[in-house]
């Protein structure tokens, strides 16, 4: 018996493969990832087209619940389909190797995500550095630590792919303290948002150099400091990417002082600092949609 990870695409339930619509439907559970991304589709879709019932594995599953999800497997199918490509999240590895300890055997069935989606923009693929996720900044936490990767990969000349945070099933902090969670509404960061918490670094980066002090953030995101070469400006160009894969996709080109005010509509949304443009690159991102034009 085999525990499937199957890629469910980027798109709607008609995205799934030949190879991973037939898997489904001969394994005796199917479970859909509902914490590390979400589709513009409801589990009612996916069950007619795939002639399943389809179970949520939401995040205390994912995270708490591993043992649940994985029972049985050894006696039966079970899959668990993924939004994107398989393995593009650790919780999927991590899954992987708990039901590799338990002697399940594990199978995926690829399919196509955000890591090359992001061809659409008219960046080369192998011109992309390390990718990063940017999280949204509290009055306690402001983590920076993703500035040294953008910086290096700036660089060197390659293009970043900032993946912007998800927040499902959030249990506020509020709650954990009393020990009974509670949830946040769901939330997931636009591209305007992650733009202008990366112009709020780059002023706290400014002013360290300057010698100002930066009381707020010094004492409530003590993260040291990063002395690598500025890695953007308010004048770097940037592509905001929404709903990737989707019918409703769209792309705009501008810099990320305006990408801060950009609208782009529904998640999900990405962000993409390019690094040096070859000349194809560069005629190819001249033909999208610049904010300019579209403000």
């Amino acid at each position: 018996m085999v525990f499937y990870l199957i890629g469910l695409g980027l798109g709607d339930e008609q995205d799934i493969t030949l190879r991973g619509l037939e898997t489904v439907r001969w394994c005796a559970r199917v479970y859909l990832e509902a914490y590390t991304s979400v589709l513009p589709v409801d589990v009612a879709r996916l069950e007619r087209q795939y002639g399943q019932r389809v179970m949520l594995a939401d995040r205390e599953m994912v995270e708490d619940g591993a043992d649940d999800l994985l029972h049985g497997a050894d006696t039966s199918d079970v899959a668990l389909l993924v939004v994107g490509d398989v393995f593009w999240a650790t919780t999927h590895q991590d899954l992987w190797l708990r039901a590799r300890r338990r002697g399940i055997e594990c199978a995926v069935v690829h399919n196509a995500g955000i890591m090359n989606a992001v061809g659409v923009c008219g960046l080369q693929m192998y011109r992309f550095g390390e990718t990063i996720s940017l999280v949204w900044f509290t009055e306690r936490w402001r983590p920076t630590s993703w500035y040294p990767r953008l910086a290096a990969n700036r660089q060197r000349g390659l293009h970043t792919l900032c993946l912007l945070d998800i927040r499902v099933k959030e249990p506020t902090e509020e709650s954990l303290a009393r020990g009974k969670p509670v949830y946040e509404a769901p939330r997931f960061m636009s591209v305007a948002e992650a733009a202008q918490q990366l112009l709020q670094v780059a002023a706290w980066r400014r002013e360290r150099r300057n010698g100002q002090a930066n009381p707020t953030n010094d004492a409530e995101a003590p993260e040291p400091y990063c002395a690598c070469a500025e890695a953007y400006t308010a004048q770097t160009l940037g592509i905001g990417l929404a709903r990737a894969g989707q019918a409703t996709q769209q792309i705009l080109v501008g810099t990320l002082e305006q990408l801060a005010r950009a609208e782009l509509g529904p998640p999900l949304h990405a962000l993409i600092i390019p690094g040096e443009l070859h000349a194809l690159e560069a005629e190819f991102v001249a033909t999208l949609p610049q904010v300019s034009g579209r403000q």
